[in-house]
């Protein structure tokens, strides 16, 4: 019983200090909604209820294509080869090396 007890308290706290770690992280000028220090007033303020609305309408956008794990933050990747321009590099190259 004592079990289920910590787990239920555990739960809600984990949620809740990952949400302000996020917040706090979280580059100024992509938070949603509200200014950052008011979001981390609010999760700190509202427990559970203010991480919920900083992961629905707080958190920054994450990048769909982005090279690093966590999302936000890296460059986005080229969505083809002219948009690379690594594989145009080599292709004025490979061209010059044929005059």
């Amino acid at each position: 019983m004592h079990v289920v007890r910590f787990i239920l308290i555990l739960i809600p706290v984990a949620i809740t200090v990952y949400a302000l770690i996020d917040a706090i992280t979280a580059p100024r000028d992509q938070v949603r909604s509200l200014p950052k220090a008011l979001w981390i007033f609010l999760i700190v303020i509202l427990w559970i209820g203010g991480a919920v609305l900083w992961f629905f309408f707080g958190r920054p956008n994450r990048s769909k294509g982005g090279d690093s794990p966590g999302g936000g933050g890296g460059q986005l990747r080229p969505q083809g080869p002219d948009d690379d321009p690594d594989f145009l590099a080599d292709l004025d190259w490979k061209k010059n090396k044929g005059n």
